[in-house]
């Protein structure tokens, strides 16, 4: 029996979620242009519009005029049709690593959902090809460094616009190659981008909104992640369940905090101590991992607000709105929002990093891990002296906590003035989305060496004969870990395991939390 094809993502007048973005990114579901005959009349709409107040002879931002400071220079009507290619043209400037095919996925989503808008003068065959790069993963080759964030993210996305015409370099089936060539294989012919269509590509949101989809999945994940390991944690140290007692929790009542320590009251299955207590409060890491992971829990919804506002948006400039003839110039490329999303999402981040890089510190620690061995070595007696455990992953973990730490600092109060001082307040929402992924991406470095580490340590507890059963969650999460990751008796290279650990991660592979 074969699995039912999933349903599609209908890119049309339909609200997106960060969850559509991030199935689409991962492609795990197909891409449909919504099809039916009003949509596509008001899409086509905009454009003819456009064509009317040319021939007009409108002034028309982007379209009869330069750009940016350039506003004032009046380009003649036998010029306009050159101009888009110009504007992709002069921005193929982008330096640094690409993105990787998941961001482009992303990228192209975020760019094709604010064009469905019907709000920014292109035509429905535009929104065609964007949904054919997508259905057929015909991914354009991005740098990711080169945006301010406001003005939009203009040179990343000429990468899109300029493969959606037939230029640059493409990923097609595993293989870097020129936007040409994909468009001969697949009998297409590339788009000469009308008047305002290299403007709306490339003058919104998308890379920094596609990046934020990401990342808020992965925070996700990271929130559900460090709890189950705080669980096993306290297994591990012997700590004291009351510390999550529900009647405790209901005295502060956010709604985060208290879903985090309800999470841990089901893992650890304990209403009250089963043996004495090595200390009547545990240190603050595990005492009050609810308190700090409750933060990041009760912002994921602002969080995702900012972001699925922004994903829903029709964010370049001007708006075209073909229903009253108007043309609307404003400012709806500038990122504001998704830069205080990311820069907050870093700070909720670094804090979760140093949690479990205090959890780690104290498994390690013979003076306060209650009876484990140093460095949670299962040496024997005979080779203990020359076996040192988790020493070094306990280094690194300080390492990767620190630099999380240090990637803080937010991106959007460096403000640049740019262009002529045309753009002279932007908001840096890129590099902060571009931040935010580095600050998880050490944070699941963090996370993945706290949870062998924290395996190792119950692991350690249960060779103990009079050892209580784990409740049904951590042992289930036991069972499993010990599938990929065995005991650490005799010191080795741990690098291979915590790679698979952050790939697992980064898959979500442990269902955690209903």
């Amino acid at each position: 029996m074969t699995n039912a094809t999933p349903e599609p993502v209908i890119f049309g007048e339909n609200h997106l979620s960060i969850e559509d973005v991030l199935a689409v990114a991962e492609r795990r579901v197909p891409v449909q242009l919504q099809a039916d005959s009003a949509f596509r009349q008001h899409i086509a709409r905009g454009a003819q519009f456009l064509d009317t107040l040319l021939d007009r002879e409108g002034v028309i931002y982007g379209v009869t005029t330069g750009y940016g400071d350039s506003c004032v220079v009046a380009v003649p009507l036998h010029q306009v049709e050159a101009l888009p290619q110009h504007l992709f043209t002069f921005h193929g400037c982008g330096l640094g690593k690409l993105l990787d095919a998941e961001a482009t996925r992303a990228v192209l989503a975020a760019r094709l959902r604010s064009l469905t808008h019907g709000m920014s003068g292109v035509r429905i065959e535009l929104l065609d090809r964007m949904q054919a790069f997508l259905e057929h993963d015909v991914l354009p080759l991005i740098p990711e460094e080169g945006s301010v964030g406001a003005s939009g993210d203009l040179t990343p996305l000429s990468y899109v616009a300029a493969t959606l015409a037939g230029e640059r370099e493409v990923l097609y089936q595993g293989q870097r190659c020129s936007a040409a060539e994909v468009h001969r294989k697949l009998n297409w012919t590339p788009l000469t981008l009308r008047p305002k269509e290299a403007l709306a590509l490339m003058n919104g949101t998308a890379v920094m909104t596609g990046l934020a989809c990401l990342a808020y999945a992965r925070a996700d994940y990271l929130l559900k992640l460090a709890t189950r390991i705080t669980a096993l944690n306290v297994v591990a140290l012997e700590g004291n369940p009351e510390h999550f007692d529900e009647r405790l929790f209901a005295a502060k009542p956010h709604p985060g905090q208290n879903q985090v320590a309800a999470w841990i009251r089901q893992d650890l299955a304990i209403d009250a101590p089963t043996a004495p207590l090595h200390r009547l409060q545990d240190r603050y890491s595990i005492r009050c991992a609810p308190h700090v992971l409750g933060v990041l829990a009760d912002s994921l919804g602002l969080l995702r607000q900012f972001i699925e506002t922004e994903l829903n948006s029709a964010n370049d400039n001007p708006i075209i709105d073909a229903e009253n003839e108007r043309v609307l110039h404003g400012g709806h490329f500038y990122g504001g929002h998704i830069a205080f999303a990311m820069d907050s999402l870093k700070n909720l981040v670094g804090n979760v990093a140093d949690l479990l890089d205090r959890q780690l510190a104290l498994l390690v620690d013979t003076r306060y891990n209650h009876g484990l061995p140093s460095n949670l070595s299962g040496a024997p007696a005979e080779t203990a002296m020359i076996n040192h455990g988790f020493k070094a992953v306990q280094i690194g973990a300080s390492a990767w906590t620190a630099e999380a730490l240090k990637n803080t600092m937010p991106a959007s109060v460096f403000s640049r003035s740019t262009e002529c001082h045309n753009q002279d307040k932007v908001s840096m929402g890129t590099i902060a989305a571009r931040d935010a992924l580095r600050s998880l991406e050490l944070t699941e470095q963090v996370a993945a060496a706290t949870l062998i580490a924290a395996n190792q340590g119950v692991w350690l507890r249960q060779r103990d004969a009079t050892a209580r059963p784990l409740p049904a969650p951590l042992a289930d999460m036991q069972t499993k870990l010990g599938e990929d990751f065995p005991p650490l008796i005799e010191d080795r290279a741990l690098e291979g395991e915590l790679r698979l650990c952050l790939q697992r991660i980064r898959a979500r592979y442990w269902r955690l939390y209903d």
